[in-house]
């Protein structure tokens, strides 16, 4: 389970770092379709929710603001985890921490976001919230059916129990 978490947390580094850094022409990341539908991928969260010209600009104001107080990712941490997931002889102790260093950066990043989005969603209105919990819900039924249907059919079998004698 902490390889798959750790595996998780990587890729999840590495592919914002990705996407941060490029307009991404190729249309491959399924991440970033809601955000550029919307244009300014601090908007996907209220995609569906009209907005009024002035809680544009007071989100606008926040993400702003947000882009100077959120820490950066930090390119060399991602450049010595490249060079332990490439050196000959593997050292899984050394890879651990410098996930773990790279996940707790990651953690603080995302608490900071999960504060701008907050105070982005307390300049809705109570309409407007409604709106936006129901496409909530949605996209979570639909994110299920799409791992539902990304899992093995065995996977999706409950495990019998087997009794060792």
């Amino acid at each position: 389970m902490h390889k798959l978490n750790a595996m998780f947390i990587a890729a999840t580094l590495f592919s914002g770092s990705t996407v941060a850094g490029e307009n991404n022409a190729t249309g491959s990341w399924h991440q970033d379709d809601i955000a550029n539908r919307c244009g300014d991928s601090h908007y996907s969260m209220f995609e569906g929710v009209r907005l009024t010209e002035h809680q544009r600009q007071q989100m606008r104001d926040l993400m702003s603001q947000a882009r100077l107080d959120i820490p950066r990712i930090n390119v060399s941490e991602m450049e010595q985890l490249h060079a332990l997931v490439t050196a000959e002889n593997f050292d899984e102790p050394a890879v651990r921490a410098q996930m773990e260093k790279m996940s707790r950066q990651n953690v603080v990043r995302q608490v900071e976001m999960a504060k701008v989005r907050n105070q982005m969603y307390n300049l809705l209105t109570p309409e407007q919230r409604q709106i936006l919990n129901q496409n909530h819900q949605q996209r979570l039924a639909e994110m299920a059916s799409q791992i539902s249907e990304m899992m093995p059919s065995s996977a999706q079998k409950p495990v019998q129990s087997v009794t060792l004698k």
